[in-house]
């Protein structure tokens, strides 16, 4: 049905030949509050972003590129990753270069430290000033010199409300031999172990090896329930009521409800993460000035509210989250009140040897499978 509607649309357009701009297109913004120049049309923007972390047209939404390519006439190279130690690996590799990358806090504070990223020419970056005050300074960039706020959230727990019995409130749950063949957690090292961390009452950030010892053996303990571990491949478990309980990030738990209405979700009482994820330049970037210009089309008021009501993430763009007419307005499971905020932790980049400790203790406990 939607690839007939598309050839009809096709049809129509042909037909009728119209200004995109005039049109209500999803490939155009109507009235850009920076000035963009077409002084770099015809150069190339390389993207290394989070999987369906974008507007990108599909159910009516903008295209958050194809708008930017009509406004600027510069050609968008669109790549994505599924977790911030891929992305890293990828970077580090120096086999490709990419102009913009958003990655997490912690691993923005890596990047700083190994002189990975560029400093940002805040003159060029107009739109700044939407960017909540909360969101600036913080311990990753606490000069805002390297990284512009792209979305804010939270892990917490995603249950199917026909599979599990009550209402969860731990992250206990995720050991429920009840449950066994059921269970979902992430397919990437800092996330599983924060949550075992979590339950264990550790610090995430410790640099102590004996607590990371004591979470991995808690994640060794998890393998005789689960039935996988996941990234993006967790949204078609949980819709399809294939699983009943799967850790993941906030936002996604809204994209997964719309699809699967016997899903809900909480906070568990142990704590969550809290994470922002940023846009930032790398070193090696070839295309610098596009990569600025890129990054303040994605702080335009209507750029970041069709990111924000498609990915379904908080924003920290004020131009959304104080607009009445924003789907997720006032949504506490996005934007949690001081009573319902749960008890929250950024993860912080950690010392190498300790690093290199805990990924070989991930290794031990995959093997241990």
């Amino acid at each position: 049905m939607k690839k007939l509607l598309s050839i009809l649309l096709a049809v129509l357009m042909a037909a009728v030949p119209v200004s995109l701009s005039s049109c209500g297109s999803n490939t155009a913004i109507e009235s850009p509050r920076a000035t963009y120049t077409r002084d770099l049309a015809g150069t190339t923007v390389n993207v290394f972003n989070w999987g369906e972390y974008i507007s990108d047209g599909s159910e009516g939404s903008l295209n958050v590129n194809k708008a930017f390519e009509a406004l600027t006439g510069i050609h968008v190279n669109y790549s994505f990753y599924d977790s911030n130690e891929s992305m890293y690996g990828k970077l580090k590799s120096g086999a490709v270069s990419y102009d913009v990358i958003i990655p997490s806090d912690y691993m923005i504070e890596r990047l700083i430290k190994e002189d990975m990223l560029q400093p940002l020419d805040y003159a060029k970056l107009t739109n700044y000033d939407l960017i909540d005050p909360q969101y600036k300074n913080l311990f990753f960039d606490p000069d805002n010199t390297y990284s512009v706020p792209y979305n804010v959230g939270l892990v917490g727990l995603i249950y199917n409300t026909t599979m599990v019995e009550g209402t969860p409130d731990s992250w206990a749950i995720m050991w429920d031999e009840k449950y066994k063949d059921n269970i979902l957690t992430f397919d990437n090292p800092r996330d599983a172990f924060g949550i075992a961390q979590f339950l264990i009452g550790v610090d995430v950030n410790s640099e102590n090896k004996a607590d990371w010892d004591a979470a991995a053996e808690k994640l060794k303990e998890q393998n005789k329930v689960l039935q996988g571990r996941v990234m993006d491949q967790v949204f078609a478990k949980m819709e399809g009521g294939n699983a009943a309980i799967a850790p993941y990030y906030a936002g996604d738990y809204h994209v997964m409800k719309s699809n699967n209405p016997d899903l809900a979700f909480v906070y568990p009482k142990e704590g969550t993460n809290i994470f922002v994820d940023s846009a930032c330049v790398p070193k090696n970037a070839v295309n610098y000035e596009a990569a600025l210009m890129y990054i303040n089309f994605l702080m335009e008021p209507e750029v970041a509210l069709a990111n924000a009501e498609y990915i379904c993430y908080a924003s920290p763009n004020t131009a959304v989250a104080n607009n009445p007419d924003y789907e997720f307005y006032g949504d506490e499971i996005l934007y949690p009140t001081e009573e319902s905020r749960p008890v929250c932790e950024y993860f912080h980049d950690i010392d190498p040897e300790i690093r290199s400790y805990y990924e070989k203790l991930w290794e031990s406990v995959i093997l241990d499978s």
